[in-house]
């Protein structure tokens, strides 16, 4: 009998260590509700006081010494009492806990202890923020969310791309309803042209407009042009390409005007245009000019119309993706005035600090260091700035160039046409015939 129950015993054990490593890599926040976070939670509570002891988190209320008239008298010092914490609570894949500040502490003690509380905790890392004054919020990644981008889903939405995985576990999902336009920085290799290709691929099946501006030719955007609702593959081209759109923006403005309203999104179904996102590859070629008259006139006038787009394009439906792997003051005021107007910023490795400070310096200072930290092993890897100043480190779901391209092919159908723009390249090319 004793030998069945072992057997038995065995068996069910046996059993419970491959559904536990399925979940693990198949379901991983399954994983972590049912074991991981039970065991890292009583971690957290029964080693919080030693640790904050060793981290100098604990504050003694009296000191060792004390005056008694003229002379110091020395005395056993008090017990040092670490902060107050509130119960850990669960996250996707962490936890987070909330700790109320002793009078005089500031966050930056806690910044300094993190990889010690990570250590101790026995979690992937641990992240310092304030939401509000007098406490601290610690927020533990049990894993490496960003080792596996391709785990993290998100329902899709008009005019939304799940672009990857958050630092905190959650989908890194870019909104353009949410932030209307968006500038991309990155170095050669760093993941900037598969952050494009995954765009491509996510707006593909939506009705909306793609226009792609690469004026390298075209060797990047080229490949989704079955997907494009035009192309411009020079800066001539392009000059025409934004210029057609701000003619476009202004004929939105008077159908909201005519109908009493200040959006797009207020119309009528039928009545509503199709929204348009701009793609531009490489911003620095539009703006840099050979020094001549004529290359000068189609920079200013490119950098006019981008931000002229930037300006009006959120309520009109359209949208601006700007991409480059130099970003910087070189590029003229144009580019700065521009930079104002994208408020969504997402960072990958950069070959100067100058890029970083220009994507995510007026936003958080935090962020640039971090985005300067980014290595060339972590292709795809990037800091993202949203609403309200929030950043955080995330990657991109591998999306091969073959994978988008297919993408665009298979959604060919569904491209809306752009008269406007059509007759603007077609004379522009007519001339040039």
């Amino acid at each position: 009998m004793n030998t069945i129950l072992i057997a038995l015993a065995g068996a069910v054990l046996a059993w419970v260590l491959v559904v536990g490593n399925l979940l693990k890599r198949h379901r991983p926040a399954w994983h972590w509700y049912l074991t991981g976070y039970p065991v890292t939670a009583c971690r957290v509570l029964a080693t919080w006081r030693r640790v904050a002891i060793l981290t100098d988190l604990a504050v003694s209320h009296r000191p060792p010494r004390g005056l008694l008239g003229d002379l110091i008298v020395k005395g056993e010092a008090l017990r040092p009492a670490p902060p107050r914490i509130s119960f850990p609570r669960a996250t996707r894949l962490g936890l987070t806990v909330m700790v109320r500040l002793h009078p005089g502490q500031t966050p930056a003690v806690f910044v300094a202890a993190a990889d010690a509380l990570a250590h101790a905790w026995k979690v992937h890392a641990v992240r310092v923020t304030s939401p509000q004054r007098g406490h601290v919020l610690l927020t533990a990644t049990a894993t490496d969310p960003l080792a596996r981008p391709g785990l993290v889903t998100a329902k899709p939405r008009l005019l939304t791309a799940v672009l990857g995985a958050l630092e905190s576990g959650g989908a890194w999902v870019m909104d353009f309803l949410l932030l209307p336009h968006w500038l991309i920085a990155g170095a050669t290799r760093s993941g900037k042209s598969t952050l494009l290709a995954r765009i491509v691929a996510q707006l593909a099946p939506q009705p909306v407009a793609l226009v792609g501006v690469d004026c390298k030719g075209g060797m990047e955007l080229g490949l989704f042009a079955d997907r494009l609702s035009a192309l411009a593959t020079s800066r001539r081209e392009a000059v025409a390409v934004l210029g057609a759109l701000v003619v476009e923006t202004q004929d939105r403005m008077r159908i909201c005007r005519t109908a009493g309203v200040r959006s797009i999104w207020e119309l009528p179904g039928k009545q509503r245009p199709v929204p348009v996102v701009v793609l531009v590859d490489e911003l620095a070629e539009l703006y840099l000019s050979d020094g001549t008259r004529a290359s000068k006139a189609e920079s200013e006038q490119c950098s006019t119309y981008l931000l002229r787009l930037a300006q009006l394009g959120a309520a009109l439906g359209v949208h601006l993706v700007i991409a480059g792997q130099r970003i910087g003051s070189d590029l003229g005021p144009g580019a700065t005035a521009l930079r104002a107007q994208l408020s969504g910023r997402v960072c990958h490795r950069v070959n100067d600090p100058g890029t970083a400070e220009m994507a995510l310096g007026d936003l958080n200072k935090d962020a640039v260091t971090v985005a300067q930290s980014i290595t060339p092993d972590e292709q795809g890897v990037a800091v993202c700035a949203g609403p309200e100043g929030g950043w955080s480190r995330a990657r991109s779901q591998l999306t091969t160039t073959e994978e988008a391209t297919t993408a665009a092919a298979k959604h060919a159908h569904v491209t809306p046409v752009l008269p406007a723009l059509d007759r603007a390249l077609q004379a522009l090319r007519g001339d040039e015939s």
